[in-house]
């Protein structure tokens, strides 16, 4: 009862004196609100990522000619390797019991032209087994066969920028494109990816027969990836084991004590890898916007000490009629907290409101975080009632005489 009658004689104070009282409630506000957005927008980041990556394939294990390294947060290829090969891909498939399928990749920029217009994109050298393995599908037209491949067919599939930059709304199936100096019929369009995890235009290129890429187009009698589905998720470390083992072993490293001249990747890594960067980023994000929860602390921490020196008479008043000590301070810590409530209650509709529309505005994916709501709002109230501290023991320990005195 006396905490409702003192809410009631803090709401009366605060509503009498406006524009201070909205100053005091703007840096909260901002705070709340800016650590929602934030965090919104980092989380939104992360459920993009992810998604990426699970749409890469399921039980994806990437195997990578050379070391692979990460340099300004994209992996990058160290060295140059020419170990890898088709046979590899045989005897991954022949002799590792937990993976279900395996598909080679050689890619290379190349300009493309049909009739006067031209573009460069990548060519991907593959089989049709790289379908299932990265969950691509076709829109238009088919993909080409394992028939096709081994006979080394000049048949193109093409990603719809491709189809964009150079066919101008024109119907490609059945045209012919000249991949450098080599003519290949189209057969089929892709369905759209969008980018990738780091930010490369997956529609943005073309699909050939391996056997014609390396003989006709690349002249190369090697391969850079391997692209491999586990059976079984819970085997993919297995998996991986199996795979490097069959690796060394065909390219002798083991009885020459080598290092490995390939680097395995699986999507369960890159997942951990990925969530724990992008929750350190928002984590980060979030404390930087939290600051202005602390500036909107000071803003509280002023209001308060005017309003203890404006009702300095007021509070002598209240201790001559009976008023302890501690019904001083609880008044006025109610009133801090009044004001961090407020704040954090208007910041968090101000936040939700922005999230959306930033998010409807732009491109920006957004994640409202049941959990940051709470927490800005629970921050706010503490840096209410922490900043409304000091000035409610001040009030309280005031003589009433010298109080009364005051003007």
């Amino acid at each position: 009862m006396k905490i409702a009658r003192n809410v009631k004689i803090s709401r009366r104070q605060l509503v009498s004196h406006k524009t201070r009282t909205v100053l005091a409630l703007a840096g909260i506000i901002i705070g709340v609100s800016a650590v929602i957005v934030m965090v919104a927008s980092g989380k939104g980041a992360q459920n993009e990522v992810l998604k990426k990556i699970e749409d890469m394939g399921t039980n994806l294990l990437i195997v990578n000619a050379g070391q692979v390294q990460k340099t300004a947060g994209r992996q990058q290829i160290r060295g140059t390797a020419t170990t890898l090969t088709l046979q590899d891909v045989e005897a991954i498939l022949r002799d590792c019991a937990t993976v279900k399928n395996a598909a080679p990749a050689q890619s290379k920029k190349i300009q493309v032209k049909y009739g006067n217009l031209s573009t460069n994109t990548t060519v991907v050298g593959t089989t049709p087994d790289i379908l299932k393995i990265r969950n691509l599908k076709v829109a238009q037209g088919a993909f080409f066969s394992e028939e096709e491949n081994a006979a080394s067919r000049r048949a193109a599939v093409l990603g719809p920028s491709v189809v964009k930059n150079i066919f101008e709304g024109h119907d490609p199936l059945g045209e012919t494109i000249r991949i450098g100096k080599v003519p290949f019929e189209v057969i089929g369009v892709m369905e759209a990816k969008g980018v990738d995890m780091n930010g490369v235009d997956q529609d943005d290129q073309i699909f050939v027969p391996v056997r014609t890429a390396l003989r006709r187009v690349f002249n190369l009698t090697y391969i850079n990836t391997i692209y491999i589905e586990a059976a079984e998720k819970e085997k993919m470390a297995k998996a991986a084991a199996e795979v490097g083992e069959v690796l060394r072993e065909g390219h002798r490293l083991i009885k020459q004590s080598k290092p490995d001249d390939f680097t395995i990747q699986s999507q369960t890594d890159l997942l951990d890898a990925e969530r724990e960067t992008t929750e350190t980023f928002t984590l980060l994000i979030a404390s930087i916007a939290a600051i202005s929860l602390l500036v909107g602390g000071i803003g509280i921490l002023a209001v308060m000490l005017m309003a203890i020196r404006e009702r300095t008479n007021e509070i002598g008043l209240r201790m001559a009629v009976g008023a302890s000590r501690k019904d001083i301070l609880i008044q006025f810590l109610v009133e801090a907290a009044v004001l961090g409530v407020g704040g954090g209650a208007i910041g968090i509709i101000v936040g939700i409101g922005g999230a959306f529309l930033i998010s409807l505005l732009t491109a920006w994916a957004m994640s409202i975080e049941v959990s940051a709501v709470i927490l800005a709002f629970g921050f706010s109230l503490a840096v209410g009632l922490f900043f409304g501290v000091y000035p409610a023991r001040k009030a309280s320990l005031l003589d009433p005489i010298v109080a009364l005195r005051s003007e």
